[in-house]
């Protein structure tokens, strides 16, 4: 199994809105290397939904549901997307400043490249955003 983290903007998709559907395809993303980690998803994988924008936290855990296939939203380029589906919200949120300011996380992509919506965690990441958050899978 291998362990993700996916970013949106609450405005354009939230946590919430993830509940409500149940499972969602995550289309629009477009940057290279995004792209290639959501080529990397595997069904059954573990994505943890981070909250950008203003709220900066992770606020829930997903799984993937049905590995990539083509971004029926991408008009031109050869872009992938992958469905999710909401296994539940953690107990308590993790902020990036948590994140920046803990010895195991601080090197994370999301701490590192903040713009890069989906990127993979170790294990060891995993496990202590799943501390930080009070929260079991």
């Amino acid at each position: 199994m291998n362990y993700w983290i996916a970013k949106s903007e609450p405005e354009a998709y939230s946590w919430q809105q993830l509940v409500k559907d149940g499972k969602t395809a995550w289309t629009g993303v477009r940057n290279f290397t995004a792209r290639n980690n959501l080529r990397a998803m595997k069904k059954g994988d573990i994505v943890l939904f981070y909250h950008s924008g203003e709220e900066k936290s992770v606020v829930g855990i997903s799984r993937v549901e049905k590995e990539f296939y083509p971004d029926p939203t991408a008009d031109e380029g050869d872009w992938a997307c992958v469905d999710l589906a909401a296994v539940k919200p953690v107990t308590k949120p993790v902020s990036l400043a948590q994140i920046k300011g803990n010895k195991i996380l601080r090197e994370t992509k999301l701490a590192k490249q903040g713009r890069l919506s989906v990127s993979p965690l170790t294990k060891a990441e995993f496990d202590q955003m799943l501390k930080l958050a009070e929260t079991n899978v």
